[in-house]
Formats: C-alpha cells, sequence, structure tokens
C-alpha cells in the first residue's frame, strides 16, 4: 500500500490539530495581551506536549482496537501503531510549527517583530491550505474544494479561540 494514502487519516488529523491547537493557544495569549515570549514559550510547549499526547494516544488506540472483536478488527491489524502514532506526531510538529515561525523569526528580523499576529494569521491559513492541498491530492479529491473546507474549518476554530483569549483578557 501506497505510504501517502496508507497514513492520510493521521495527517490531516495531526497536521490540523497541531496547527489549530498552536494558533489557538498563541491567539488566545495574544488576545489576552500577553508578551511575545510568553506566547513563544507556550506554543512551543504545546506543540511538542499537545503533539506527543496526540501520538501516545493514536498508538493506545490502534492497539485497543486491533485487540477487540470487531468489523474493524481486521483493518486495524494492517496498521502498525507505532507507524501511525508516528504519523501523527510527525504531521503535528511540523506543520503546527507552521504558526509559529513569525514568533521565532521575531528574535532576530525587526519586520517580523513588528507584525508577529499579522505574519502569524497569514502562516496559518497557509498551513491550513496545504493541509488541504496534500489531502485533496492524496484522495484524488478537487484540491481546491479541500483547501477551502481546511481553511474554513481551521479558521474558524483559530478565530473561537482568539476571541475567547480577548473576552477574558481581563482576567489575566
Amino acid at each position: 500500500m501506497n505510504i501517502q494514502k496508507e497514513y492520510i487519516a493521521e495527517f490531516v488529523y495531526g497536521a490540523t490539530d497541531g496547527t489549530i491547537t498552536t494558533f489557538a493557544v498563541m491567539a488566545g495569549a495574544l488576545g489576552a495581551a500577553l508578551s511575545p515570549s510568553i506566547v513563544l514559550i507556550l506554543g512551543l510547549a504545546n506543540l511538542f506536549a499537545d503533539g506527543f499526547s496526540m501520538a501516545v494516544s493514536n498508538y493506545l488506540s490502534n492497539k485497543s482496537a486491533g485487540r477487540v472483536s470487531s468489523p474493524f478488527r481486521f483493518a486495524m491489524n494492517k496498521r502498525n501503531p507505532v507507524y501511525t502514532a508516528q504519523a501523527t506526531f510527525i504531521s503535528f510538529v511540523i506543520i503546527g510549527l507552521i504558526p509559529l515561525i513569525p514568533f521565532i523569526g521575531a528574535l532576530w528580523n525587526p519586520f517580523m517583530k513588528d507584525n508577529t499576529f499579522g505574519l502569524s494569521i497569514v502562516m496559518t491559513a497557509f498551513a491550513f491550505i496545504l493541509i488541504g492541498y496534500i489531502r485533496g491530492w492524496v484522495t484524488n479529491e478537487n484540491r481546491l474544494q479541500s483547501m477551502v473546507e481546511t481553511l474554513f474549518v481551521g479558521g474558524t476554530a483559530a478565530f473561537i479561540a482568539f476571541a475567547v483569549g480577548f473576552i477574558l483578557k481581563n482576567i489575566a
């Protein structure tokens, strides 16, 4: 089986969640008017801790599903839980890092320092579009539709995170 198709679910799941949660932490912190250095620390902590959590959850759920009697048991036994966990973690961290690139770049680049949030929004949109494109390419679906769908769903989650941080900023 083609490895791209075999692990597309883990890629989409990990990459989308990595982008959403990283941007959510970052946008919520910015909405609460926390400093950019705190945003970067929270973003990186989330990226690796949540990525690992998703990977081990994927591993345990696939391992568990392979041990129960169900119509899906045969399909689950064909997939190695270690590989599905690795695919989830790698896609979560690599694609989930994209929203933080402006905050990392701001450590050395004055333009990025002055425009971190706007650049992060653009980078996050790029990440969602990239996920949608890869999903459409691997599944032979309409790539434009897949990109728009992923951008809409991810953008909605990102907006919710910023709004919650903004509304709650006075308690920080």
